[in-house]
């Protein structure tokens, strides 16, 4: 037996219930020596046993009832992105598999470490027409990294580790358990709950770089007139932030990022860019990605959003560096001059010295940062007075402006990936590295901001403040799990921007020629609906009011919700590429 199976097989619960649990009782085990502390979740008939394990056992662990499974695949998505450790979700068969589907599709593709399990009606009666019986394992296998079927009790131990594992190494991901009935109600034997806890953060192993890989790369970005660093997503499920700032500063780099990498460098840094592609991304910084000569990517898909599909830059435009977990992802999109395969900060640091190795411990500074200062103070003055606008419906930039002003340094933002997206993308700079702003952009699914700050409040409860920005497609949505904030009394703050449509469709069709058709709905007093919620909330519609409205919001010490009536997108000047073009 090798070490690694010793270690994750060492030490069941010295608690445990007799020679045998049930596989409730033992999957409750697990995931209690796993490290876990939130499972969100609903119940149903396939979870009774599930749910009597939690109820009879001394665990620690905080169940959160939620109103809808896609909502509490939104919240382990959302913990597990601020946190660093696993996010947990569960649900009941049928329906309730179905419904948790789009959270999970969303936390894979966007390599976000979750495990849900959903409950099963009992393995051997599979074909005789049970009700809510479908193959759970056929519907997630596409949209996990694995999804597991035990049929067995005795299975479970072995299904609970290997899940653990494929969450939180190499690239990361969603893995799916199926929990049929009778594997719930099972024996399993108490000596083979052992679980290695290192498996309930990310990432749990760390890939070194190639020496080669690392001394070519080093030579090209030496040999560099203008080096430029994409950091995406990759930068932050490992934790990188300090060594791309300090590989920023001694090659004089500037740092652009994706999206889901937003907060890899403070963006008060000089070498910060921002956010680049179609949704966010600002012409100054394309014109300086576009001039740089070596793009390193980090952690990036090279995805058509962050690269403008592939025009940002265009193939052979600039040398490719690539440095990625995955070997799969090296030179999918732009041809490498070198591919790492390492975990982001090893490699980083392995780049870093052996610049240092090969040039001296002098900064070698290829790139003016007053450089982005003047774009971006020569742009910010071309906006300014979308900023100061005393119009109404309130323009999205006023809001911004007066959100920015009264939001604590250290606010955490779930931006759904509507209206939201773009705006805080391209103007809210996040004072400080780290785990500060998520908007799922995989899939773009609404509904995702007003569950996720769940999520995001017991990953991150001293953060400044936790805020969930909507608008009022995604708000209509999710609008149940109001109630789960609400019973919870979490100081969060949610704020929807009313605009009384679809608005990103809009905005597209009018991109397209004018052509509207089904996007509009009726205005809605969304304050009234979270007020009807239990929830403490304010309609905001006029410029002057906001202010006021903000700081009762963000410092009010339970659940806030605002409603702000907002310009249509379709008439607004959002930071979004062909809209703009």
């Amino acid at each position: 037996m090798t070490n690694e199976a010793l270690t994750e097989r060492a030490a069941p619960p010295r608690d445990a219930p007799g020679r045998h649990s049930s596989g409730s009782e033992a999957l409750v085990r697990m995931l209690q020596a796993a490290g876990v502390d939130t499972v969100f979740g609903l119940c149903g008939d396939t979870s009774l046993p599930f749910y009597e394990a939690l109820h009879d056992l001394d665990h620690g662990i905080r169940h959160v009832l939620t109103r809808d499974e896609r909502g509490a695949a939104y919240m382990a998505d959302a913990y597990a992105r601020l946190s660093g450790r696993v996010g947990v979700c569960e649900g009941p068969s049928g329906g309730g598999a179905s419904y948790i589907l789009p959270g999970v599709a969303e936390a894979n593709a966007s390599s976000v470490p979750v495990i849900a399990m959903t409950s099963d009606i009992d393995a051997r009666h599979r074909g005789k027409n049970v009700l809510t019986e479908f193959d759970q394992a056929a519907l997630f296998a596409p949209v996990t990294r694995e999804a597991f079927y035990p049929t067995h009790a005795s299975m479970l131990p072995g299904v609970v580790r290997r899940a653990f594992r494929a969450v939180t190494t190499g690239r990361m991901g969603a893995v799916h358990i199926t929990l049929p009935f009778n594997v719930l109600e099972g024996a399993v034997e108490t000596d083979d709950l052992g679980i290695d806890p290192r498996y309930g953060t990310y990432p749990a192993h760390r890939v070194g770089p190639d020496p080669d890989a690392i001394r070519a790369a080093a030579r090209i970005l030496g040999e560099a007139r203008r080096p430029l660093i994409v950091a995406s997503a990759g930068v932050q499920r490992s934790g990188a932030w300090d060594e791309v700032t300090r590989l920023a500063h001694r090659l004089g780099a500037p740092v652009a990022t994706s999206i889901g990498g937003k907060g890899s460098i403070a963006e008060t840094d000089p070498y910060s860019l921002g956010v680049i592609g179609s949704n966010g991304g600002i012409a100054y910084r394309h014109d300086i990605v576009r001039s740089a000569d070596v793009v390193v990517y980090i952690g990036s898909g090279t995805g058509s959003v962050t690269t403008l599909k592939w025009t940002l830059p265009q193939s052979g435009e600039a040398t490719v560096i690539q440095l990625d977990v995955d070997p799969e992802e090296i030179g999918r999109n732009y041809p490498v001059a070198v591919g790492i395969v390492a975990d982001a900060k090893f490699g980083l640091a392995a780049l870093e010295a052996e610049l240092v190795h090969a040039y001296g411990d002098a900064d070698l500074v290829k790139v003016d940062a007053t450089e982005i200062e003047q774009g971006r103070t020569a742009y910010m003055d071309k906006v300014e007075h979308l900023f100061a606008s005393d119009e109404t419906p309130i323009r999205p930039e006023r809001l911004l402006r007066e959100m920015f002003r009264a939001m604590p340094g250290d606010s955490v933002v779930l931006a759904d990936p509507g209206t939201p997206c773009p705006y805080f993308s391209a103007y809210w700079r996040i004072p400080k590295a780290g785990r500060w702003f998520v908007s799922p952009r995989a899939h773009g699914a609404l509904g995702y901001a007003l569950p996720a700050v769940v999520g995001a409040y017991y990953a991150k409860p001293d953060a400044g403040r936790i805020i969930g920005v909507m608008g009022d497609g995604s708000f209509g949505i999710s609008t149940g799990d109001l109630e789960t904030i609400a019973r919870l009394n979490i100081p969060v703050t949610l704020v929807v921007t009313n605009n009384a449509s679809y608005g990103w469709i809009k905005a597209g069709q009018k991109s397209r020629g004018g052509r509207y058709y089904s996007v509009d709905f009726s205005r809605t007093d969304n304050a009234a609906v979270a007020a009807a919620f239990g929830l403490r909330s304010h309609r905001v519609d006029e410029p002057a009011a906001l202010a006021d409205a903000l700081h009762d919001a963000l410092t009010y010490p339970g659940p806030v919700l605002l409603d702000v009536r907002t310009q249509p997108l379709e008439e607004a000047y959002a930071p979004v590429s062909k809209w703009i073009a």
